[in-house]
Protein backbone atom coordinates (compact mmCIF):
# COMPACT_ATOMS: atom_id res chain seq x y z
CA UNK A 1 0.00 0.00 0.00
CA UNK A 2 0.81 3.61 -0.92
CA UNK A 3 1.96 6.59 1.34
CA UNK A 4 0.71 8.37 -0.88
CA UNK A 5 -3.27 6.88 -0.90
CA UNK A 6 -5.60 8.93 0.53
CA UNK A 7 -6.56 8.99 4.35
CA UNK A 8 -10.19 7.15 3.87
CA UNK A 9 -10.91 9.40 7.43
CA UNK A 10 -10.18 12.62 5.93
CA UNK A 11 -13.47 12.49 3.97
CA UNK A 12 -15.42 9.51 4.96
CA UNK A 13 -18.59 9.97 3.38
CA UNK A 14 -17.10 11.18 0.26
CA UNK A 15 -14.50 8.73 -0.47
CA UNK A 16 -16.58 5.67 0.86
CA UNK A 17 -19.42 7.18 -1.99
CA UNK A 18 -16.69 7.13 -4.59
CA UNK A 19 -15.08 4.06 -4.49
CA UNK A 20 -18.39 2.23 -3.96
CA UNK A 21 -19.30 4.02 -7.11
CA UNK A 22 -16.59 3.39 -8.91
CA UNK A 23 -16.55 -0.79 -7.77
CA UNK A 24 -20.03 -1.10 -8.47
CA UNK A 25 -20.90 -1.96 -4.78
CA UNK A 26 -24.19 -1.76 -3.15
CA UNK A 27 -25.31 0.46 -0.48
CA UNK A 28 -24.94 -1.71 2.62
CA UNK A 29 -21.33 -2.27 1.96
CA UNK A 30 -20.68 1.66 3.02
CA UNK A 31 -22.89 0.76 6.60
CA UNK A 32 -20.65 -2.44 6.76
CA UNK A 33 -17.09 -0.51 6.53
CA UNK A 34 -18.40 2.05 8.68
CA UNK A 35 -20.27 0.28 11.51
CA UNK A 36 -16.48 -2.03 11.64
CA UNK A 37 -14.73 1.52 12.34
CA UNK A 38 -16.93 3.30 14.88
CA UNK A 39 -18.77 -0.10 16.03
CA UNK A 40 -16.67 -3.08 16.25
CA UNK A 41 -13.50 -0.99 16.28
CA UNK A 42 -11.19 -2.37 13.91
CA UNK A 43 -7.73 -2.20 13.55
CA UNK A 44 -7.50 -3.13 10.09
CA UNK A 45 -8.75 -3.96 6.79
CA UNK A 46 -8.39 -7.55 7.49
CA UNK A 47 -10.20 -7.84 10.53
CA UNK A 48 -13.63 -7.19 8.54
CA UNK A 49 -14.40 -10.37 8.27
CA UNK A 50 -17.88 -9.98 6.54
CA UNK A 51 -16.08 -8.21 3.78
CA UNK A 52 -15.21 -10.30 0.77
CA UNK A 53 -11.74 -10.79 0.66
CA UNK A 54 -11.26 -9.37 -2.72
CA UNK A 55 -12.83 -6.15 -1.17
CA UNK A 56 -10.60 -6.02 1.55
CA UNK A 57 -7.49 -6.09 -0.51
CA UNK A 58 -9.27 -3.19 -2.78
CA UNK A 59 -9.58 -0.81 -0.26
CA UNK A 60 -6.45 -1.66 1.31
CA UNK A 61 -4.69 -0.74 -1.90
CA UNK A 62 -6.97 2.71 -2.28
CA UNK A 63 -6.61 4.08 1.60
CA UNK A 64 -4.56 4.11 4.14
CA UNK A 65 -7.00 3.42 7.63
CA UNK A 66 -4.25 4.53 9.76
CA UNK A 67 -1.39 7.69 9.08
CA UNK A 68 -0.12 7.78 12.79
CA UNK A 69 1.64 5.07 15.20
CA UNK A 70 1.35 4.81 18.37
CA UNK A 71 5.16 5.91 19.88
CA UNK A 72 4.12 4.99 23.86
CA UNK A 73 0.79 3.93 25.42
CA UNK A 74 1.10 4.37 28.94
CA UNK A 75 -1.25 3.06 31.52
CA UNK A 76 -1.79 4.82 35.42
CA UNK A 77 -3.34 2.64 38.23
CA UNK A 78 -6.45 4.61 38.22
CA UNK A 79 -7.20 3.62 34.41
CA UNK A 80 -6.06 6.75 32.74
CA UNK A 81 -4.51 5.28 29.62
CA UNK A 82 -2.92 8.00 27.15
CA UNK A 83 -1.40 7.16 23.56
CA UNK A 84 1.51 9.18 22.23
CA UNK A 85 1.16 9.76 18.53
CA UNK A 86 4.02 9.85 16.30
CA UNK A 87 2.39 11.32 12.80
CA UNK A 88 3.32 11.08 9.45
CA UNK A 89 5.47 13.86 9.11
CA UNK A 90 7.44 12.83 12.28
CA UNK A 91 5.16 15.74 14.75
CA UNK A 92 3.39 13.70 17.92
CA UNK A 93 0.45 14.51 19.49
CA UNK A 94 -1.06 13.09 22.38
CA UNK A 95 -4.27 11.57 23.02
CA UNK A 96 -5.86 10.04 26.76
CA UNK A 97 -8.76 8.26 27.79
CA UNK A 98 -10.39 8.83 31.34
CA UNK A 99 -12.45 6.31 33.43
CA UNK A 100 -14.37 7.34 36.10
CA UNK A 101 -17.07 5.38 37.55
CA UNK A 102 -19.59 4.74 34.31
CA UNK A 103 -17.61 7.47 32.13
CA UNK A 104 -15.44 7.07 29.66
CA UNK A 105 -13.90 10.12 28.71
CA UNK A 106 -11.54 10.70 25.68
CA UNK A 107 -9.10 14.08 25.49
CA UNK A 108 -8.03 14.94 21.86
CA UNK A 109 -5.60 17.24 20.32
CA UNK A 110 -6.13 19.70 17.10
CA UNK A 111 -2.98 20.63 16.55
CA UNK A 112 0.72 19.44 16.80
CA UNK A 113 2.54 21.98 19.86
CA UNK A 114 0.45 25.42 20.65
CA UNK A 115 0.82 28.20 19.71
CA UNK A 116 -0.73 30.35 22.50
CA UNK A 117 2.06 30.25 24.62
CA UNK A 118 0.61 30.02 27.98
CA UNK A 119 3.74 29.60 30.40
CA UNK A 120 3.03 26.94 32.35
CA UNK A 121 1.58 24.47 29.76
CA UNK A 122 4.00 21.90 28.63
CA UNK A 123 2.00 21.77 24.78
CA UNK A 124 3.21 25.16 24.13
CA UNK A 125 6.68 25.11 25.05
CA UNK A 126 7.79 24.91 21.12
CA UNK A 127 5.26 26.71 19.72
CA UNK A 128 2.81 25.23 16.92
CA UNK A 129 3.84 23.06 14.29
CA UNK A 130 0.50 22.40 12.64
CA UNK A 131 -3.23 21.95 12.13
CA UNK A 132 -4.05 17.96 12.52
CA UNK A 133 -6.41 17.27 9.74
CA UNK A 134 -9.90 16.29 9.97
CA UNK A 135 -8.59 12.23 9.44
CA UNK A 136 -6.02 12.71 12.38
CA UNK A 137 -8.62 13.85 14.97
CA UNK A 138 -10.96 11.35 13.99
CA UNK A 139 -8.00 8.43 14.07
CA UNK A 140 -7.16 9.76 17.76
CA UNK A 141 -10.91 8.99 18.79
CA UNK A 142 -11.12 5.50 17.12
CA UNK A 143 -7.58 4.91 18.85
CA UNK A 144 -8.51 5.53 21.85
CA UNK A 145 -11.92 3.66 21.59
CA UNK A 146 -9.93 0.46 20.52
CA UNK A 147 -8.22 0.44 24.76
CA UNK A 148 -11.83 -0.02 26.07
CA UNK A 149 -12.81 -3.50 26.97
CA UNK A 150 -16.05 -4.55 24.29
CA UNK A 151 -18.30 -3.74 27.55
CA UNK A 152 -16.80 -0.62 27.46
CA UNK A 153 -18.44 2.54 25.47
CA UNK A 154 -17.28 5.86 24.77
CA UNK A 155 -19.49 8.58 26.53
CA UNK A 156 -17.95 12.04 26.88
CA UNK A 157 -15.33 13.95 24.09
CA UNK A 158 -13.07 16.52 25.66
CA UNK A 159 -11.04 18.79 23.20
CA UNK A 160 -8.62 19.81 25.83
CA UNK A 161 -5.10 18.26 24.36
CA UNK A 162 -2.18 19.34 22.82
CA UNK A 163 -3.25 22.64 20.57
CA UNK A 164 -5.66 25.51 20.64
CA UNK A 165 -9.31 23.91 19.18
CA UNK A 166 -10.82 27.23 17.93
CA UNK A 167 -7.64 27.82 16.09
CA UNK A 168 -8.48 24.66 13.95
CA UNK A 169 -12.25 24.62 13.84
CA UNK A 170 -12.48 23.88 10.10
CA UNK A 171 -10.71 20.55 10.84
CA UNK A 172 -12.32 20.03 13.78
CA UNK A 173 -15.78 20.49 13.50
CA UNK A 174 -15.98 17.20 10.67
CA UNK A 175 -14.49 14.97 13.02
CA UNK A 176 -17.00 16.10 16.31
CA UNK A 177 -19.61 15.38 13.01
CA UNK A 178 -18.38 11.90 12.89
CA UNK A 179 -18.59 11.93 16.68
CA UNK A 180 -21.65 13.03 16.81
CA UNK A 181 -23.68 10.67 13.68
CA UNK A 182 -25.38 8.04 14.98
CA UNK A 183 -23.40 5.41 12.45
CA UNK A 184 -20.56 7.72 14.07
CA UNK A 185 -19.67 7.69 17.81
CA UNK A 186 -23.31 8.28 18.56
CA UNK A 187 -21.93 10.69 21.17
CA UNK A 188 -24.58 13.84 21.62
CA UNK A 189 -23.15 17.50 21.87
CA UNK A 190 -24.05 17.93 24.97
CA UNK A 191 -21.18 15.20 26.04
CA UNK A 192 -18.66 17.22 23.93
CA UNK A 193 -16.45 19.74 25.38
CA UNK A 194 -14.51 22.62 23.30
CA UNK A 195 -11.43 24.44 25.24
CA UNK A 196 -10.62 27.71 24.59
CA UNK A 197 -7.47 30.12 25.70
CA UNK A 198 -10.68 32.74 24.93
CA UNK A 199 -10.48 33.80 20.41
CA UNK A 200 -13.88 35.94 20.16
CA UNK A 201 -14.91 35.71 16.99
CA UNK A 202 -14.02 31.53 16.54
CA UNK A 203 -16.30 31.60 19.78
CA UNK A 204 -18.64 33.25 17.72
CA UNK A 205 -18.38 31.27 14.79
CA UNK A 206 -19.04 28.44 17.00
CA UNK A 207 -22.29 29.82 18.12
CA UNK A 208 -23.46 30.05 14.81
CA UNK A 209 -22.97 25.72 14.66
CA UNK A 210 -26.29 23.86 14.13
CA UNK A 211 -24.39 22.00 16.78
CA UNK A 212 -24.40 23.58 20.61
CA UNK A 213 -21.33 21.81 22.35
CA UNK A 214 -20.30 22.98 25.78
CA UNK A 215 -17.47 25.30 25.87
CA UNK A 216 -15.06 25.70 27.84
CA UNK A 217 -12.44 29.24 28.36
CA UNK A 218 -9.26 28.80 30.25
CA UNK A 219 -8.85 31.98 32.04
CA UNK A 220 -6.04 31.32 34.29
CA UNK A 221 -6.40 34.70 35.93
CA UNK A 222 -9.33 37.02 36.93
CA UNK A 223 -7.50 40.27 35.53
CA UNK A 224 -5.86 41.17 32.28
CA UNK A 225 -2.36 42.48 34.06
CA UNK A 226 -2.03 38.52 35.59
CA UNK A 227 -3.27 37.20 32.48
CA UNK A 228 -1.46 39.07 30.14
CA UNK A 229 1.82 37.04 31.93
CA UNK A 230 0.30 33.34 32.22
CA UNK A 231 -1.53 33.55 28.65
CA UNK A 232 0.73 36.16 26.80
CA UNK A 233 -2.13 35.89 23.57
CA UNK A 234 -4.22 38.03 26.10
CA UNK A 235 -2.47 40.60 25.42
CA UNK A 236 -4.17 41.18 21.76
CA UNK A 237 -7.62 39.91 23.22
CA UNK A 238 -8.22 40.96 26.88
CA UNK A 239 -10.71 39.32 29.23
CA UNK A 240 -14.05 41.58 28.51
CA UNK A 241 -14.00 40.25 25.27
CA UNK A 242 -13.69 36.81 26.04
CA UNK A 243 -16.07 37.11 28.92
CA UNK A 244 -18.60 38.58 26.19
CA UNK A 245 -18.19 36.04 23.49
CA UNK A 246 -18.80 33.38 26.27
CA UNK A 247 -21.86 35.57 27.21
CA UNK A 248 -22.98 34.81 23.67
CA UNK A 249 -22.38 31.67 23.27
CA UNK A 250 -24.49 31.09 26.00
CA UNK A 251 -27.30 32.72 25.07
CA UNK A 252 -27.37 31.07 21.94
CA UNK A 253 -26.49 27.56 23.36
CA UNK A 254 -28.81 27.63 26.59
CA UNK A 255 -25.57 25.57 27.69
CA UNK A 256 -23.44 26.81 31.06
CA UNK A 257 -19.92 27.89 30.58
CA UNK A 258 -16.84 26.21 32.51
CA UNK A 259 -14.25 28.03 33.27
CA UNK A 260 -10.46 26.50 33.50
CA UNK A 261 -8.52 28.03 36.07
CA UNK A 262 -5.12 26.33 36.30
CA UNK A 263 -3.90 26.91 40.06
CA UNK A 264 -0.42 28.04 40.30
CA UNK A 265 1.89 28.26 43.66
CA UNK A 266 2.25 32.12 44.96
CA UNK A 267 1.08 33.73 41.35
CA UNK A 268 -2.75 33.31 40.84
CA UNK A 269 -3.66 31.54 44.10
CA UNK A 270 -4.15 34.32 46.30
CA UNK A 271 -6.94 35.76 48.52
CA UNK A 272 -7.32 38.58 46.33
CA UNK A 273 -7.41 36.26 42.98
CA UNK A 274 -10.57 33.98 44.28
CA UNK A 275 -12.14 37.68 45.18
CA UNK A 276 -11.59 38.78 41.65
CA UNK A 277 -12.27 36.00 40.24
CA UNK A 278 -16.03 35.81 42.30
CA UNK A 279 -16.81 38.91 40.96
CA UNK A 280 -15.92 37.96 37.46
CA UNK A 281 -18.13 35.45 36.99
CA UNK A 282 -20.86 36.93 39.18
CA UNK A 283 -24.30 37.03 37.63
CA UNK A 284 -23.26 34.01 35.28
CA UNK A 285 -24.40 30.47 34.85
CA UNK A 286 -20.73 29.31 35.10
CA UNK A 287 -19.00 26.26 36.41
CA UNK A 288 -15.54 27.09 37.39
CA UNK A 289 -12.57 24.21 37.54
CA UNK A 290 -10.04 24.72 39.29
CA UNK A 291 -6.97 22.55 38.40
CA UNK A 292 -3.88 22.21 41.05
CA UNK A 293 -0.86 22.51 38.98
CA UNK A 294 0.96 19.56 37.66
CA UNK A 295 4.33 20.33 37.73
CA UNK A 296 6.42 19.96 34.39
CA UNK A 297 9.82 19.05 33.98
CA UNK A 298 12.35 22.18 33.48
CA UNK A 299 9.53 24.81 34.51
CA UNK A 300 9.65 26.54 37.86
CA UNK A 301 6.00 26.53 38.57
CA UNK A 302 4.56 24.26 41.67
CA UNK A 303 1.71 23.27 42.87
CA UNK A 304 -0.05 25.11 45.57
CA UNK A 305 -0.39 23.86 49.37
CA UNK A 306 -3.43 21.77 50.37
CA UNK A 307 -4.31 24.90 52.66
CA UNK A 308 -3.95 27.65 49.65
CA UNK A 309 -6.44 25.40 48.22
CA UNK A 310 -8.39 24.94 50.55
CA UNK A 311 -8.28 28.60 51.26
CA UNK A 312 -9.31 29.83 47.76
CA UNK A 313 -12.02 27.47 47.32
CA UNK A 314 -13.64 28.75 50.26
CA UNK A 315 -13.56 32.09 49.43
CA UNK A 316 -15.21 31.33 45.75
CA UNK A 317 -18.16 29.00 47.70
CA UNK A 318 -18.74 31.98 49.73
CA UNK A 319 -19.44 34.33 47.06
CA UNK A 320 -21.34 31.41 45.77
CA UNK A 321 -19.57 30.48 42.82
CA UNK A 322 -20.20 27.22 41.50
CA UNK A 323 -16.34 25.59 41.16
CA UNK A 324 -15.07 22.10 41.18
CA UNK A 325 -11.57 21.50 42.03
CA UNK A 326 -9.89 18.89 39.35
CA UNK A 327 -9.20 15.44 41.06
CA UNK A 328 -5.59 14.97 39.20
CA UNK A 329 -5.88 11.58 37.19
CA UNK A 330 -2.75 10.06 35.53
CA UNK A 331 -0.16 12.53 36.77
CA UNK A 332 2.31 9.44 37.12
CA UNK A 333 1.99 8.98 33.23
CA UNK A 334 2.55 12.14 32.59
CA UNK A 335 -1.32 12.65 31.51
CA UNK A 336 -0.98 16.40 31.39
CA UNK A 337 -1.51 18.27 28.36
CA UNK A 338 2.37 17.62 26.68
CA UNK A 339 3.73 16.34 29.21
CA UNK A 340 4.34 12.45 27.42
CA UNK A 341 5.66 14.33 24.14
CA UNK A 342 8.03 16.07 26.25
CA UNK A 343 9.17 13.16 28.47
CA UNK A 344 10.28 11.29 25.24
CA UNK A 345 12.22 14.66 23.98
CA UNK A 346 15.80 16.20 26.06
CA UNK A 347 15.09 18.79 28.40
CA UNK A 348 16.71 22.29 28.31
CA UNK A 349 18.27 21.21 31.44
CA UNK A 350 19.04 17.20 29.65
CA UNK A 351 20.76 19.40 27.11
CA UNK A 352 22.72 22.01 29.26
CA UNK A 353 24.25 19.31 31.10
CA UNK A 354 25.97 18.44 27.45
CA UNK A 355 27.57 21.41 26.77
Amino acid sequence: MSTENPHLLDALDVSLAEFAAAHALPKYRVGQIRRWLFEKRAGDWDAMSDLPKGLREQLAESFRLWTASIARHTTADDGTEKLLFALADGGQVESVLLRDEVRRTICISTQVGCGMGCVFCASGLDGVDRNLTTGEIIEEMLQLQRLLAPEERLSHIVVMGMGEPLANLDRLLPALEEARRPDGLGISARRITISTVGLPPAIDRLARHEANYRLAVSLHAPNDELRNELVPVNKNIGIDAIMAAADRYFDVSGRRITYEYVLLANLNDRPEHAGQLARLLAGREALLNVIPYNPVAGLPYETPTPERQHAFRAILERAGVTVKFRHRKGNRIDAACGQLRRSQQPTVVDIAAQI
